[in-house]
């Protein structure tokens, strides 16, 4: 199946310069091109052309026509695998919609289970409640300027060895 293509074209780049296999080998992949994003069909068109004259240089005969779709479909098959094994990299740096026409950087939007509400550790009402009732008891005590006695010293001590423990290890 040879044939000729339209000699008027005055483009060197264009396809419609080919003729014998080269035409038939640009024709099979531009069959196959449209299954692959707009972007890479070009790439993908010469991939294509590009292992059907291998083959051709391989066997030393004209490739049939069913064979050349094979080779089409299998270059097709192994970008989109390649494609699909493509880690998935986003930046933290990029900015994102937020909301009502507000956007922020990616980085900020991350939840970290070790950071303080500041507005919450601020308020001491908050801090009181999960504090233990006898640290508050000792606490009222000291700001009442009463002396502690040594097992509130202990606790006090105890407490804090723990709390500094805690903030050591995370």
């Amino acid at each position: 199946m040879v044939t000729t293509a339209c000699p008027q074209d005055d483009n060197p780049l264009s396809y419609d310069r080919l003729d014998g296999e080269w035409l038939v080998w640009y024709q099979v992949a531009h069959r196959f091109e449209r299954k692959v994003p707009s972007p890479d069909r070009a790439d993908i068109r010469h991939s294509i052309i590009l292992e059907l004259a291998i083959a051709r240089r391989r066997d030393g005969q004209p490739i049939p026509i069913l064979r050349a779709y094979r080779i089409a479909s299998l270059t097709i098959a192994l970008y989109w695998r390649k494609e699909k094994r493509k880690p998935t990299i986003l930046s933290l740096d990029r900015q994102v919609n937020i909301g009502d026409g507000d956007t922020a950087e990616l980085m900020s939007t991350i939840a970290d289970d070790k950071a303080m509400d500041i507005s919450a550790w601020i308020d001491a009402k908050t801090w009181l409640l999960g504090c233990p009732i006898r640290l508050v008891q000792i606490a009222n005590k000291k700001l009442a300027g009463e002396s502690l006695t040594n097992r509130e010293r202990q606790y006090l001590w105890y407490y804090r060895q723990r709390e500094q423990n805690s903030l050591f290890a995370s």
